[in-house]
């Protein structure tokens, strides 16, 4: 299983937006990285201090994110 504790959030790091290992590459990077068609190697190329397993952290945190719901709150009397 991916390690999601790769993922951090600082208030400190990023303004406290989801980082890798806490550093300030944040998964939203990478994710839009990937998505405009970057390959993994090349990302590891770009940013040689992060692994592997850092990118599989980011996918895994952004389909678990996916998955969460908001429900609206009830209006308080």
């Amino acid at each position: 299983m991916i390690e999601l504790q790769r993922i951090t959030v600082n208030p400190e790091v990023m303004t406290g937006r989801p980082s890798i290992r806490g550093m300030r590459v944040t998964v939203a990077t990478i994710i839009g990285l990937l998505a405009a068609g970057a390959s993994r190697e090349e990302i590891l190329r770009n940013y040689p201090f992060l692994e592997e397993a850092d990118i599989e952290a980011c996918l895994a945190y952004a389909a678990w994110r996916m998955e969460e719901y908001e429900a609206p709150l009830a209006p308080v009397a």
